[in-house]
């Protein structure tokens, strides 16, 4: 089980130092972020990470606890970040992950549902007020 208290850097062992002059401010956040315990991260915390494909097998696994409720469970980039940030992840690392995809295959399944339920209900309200 993966201790939330710990960092990426403790868990894995790997300091990555710290950012050389003149770095970018993604740099410096993914550095920072690093040394972060896993309990405190945010979900703009999680997305940008994912989307670095940094230490996806520590951060993919907290990304789908959190979205099984609410898939629309978001940073601070737009509704559904998370979400976005996981189906951009390469299908090298699910097919590695079978449990993790097909945990997130249901995410997805029940999210589509609730899409094709709730799309021509927002057509009709449209159509109403238009």
């Amino acid at each position: 089980m993966l201790d939330l208290n710990k960092s990426l850097e403790e868990i894995d062992g790997g300091n990555w130092g710290d950012p050389e002059e003149g770095a970018t401010g993604l740099i410096r956040k993914c550095l920072t972020l690093r040394r972060k315990p896993l309990k405190d991260f945010t979900n703009d915390d999680l997305t940008r990470m994912i989307l670095q494909k940094f230490s996806l097998n520590y951060l993919v696994p907290i990304a789908i606890t959190r979205l099984v409720d609410n898939p629309l469970n978001s940073g601070n980039y737009y509704t559904g970040d998370l979400l976005c940030s996981l189906l951009k992840v390469n299908q090298d690392f699910w097919k590695d992950n079978l449990e993790l995809k097909e945990e997130f295959d249901f995410i997805v399944f029940h999210f589509l549902q609730a899409y094709e339920t709730i799309i021509p209900l927002i057509k009709a309200y449209q159509d109403k007020n238009d």
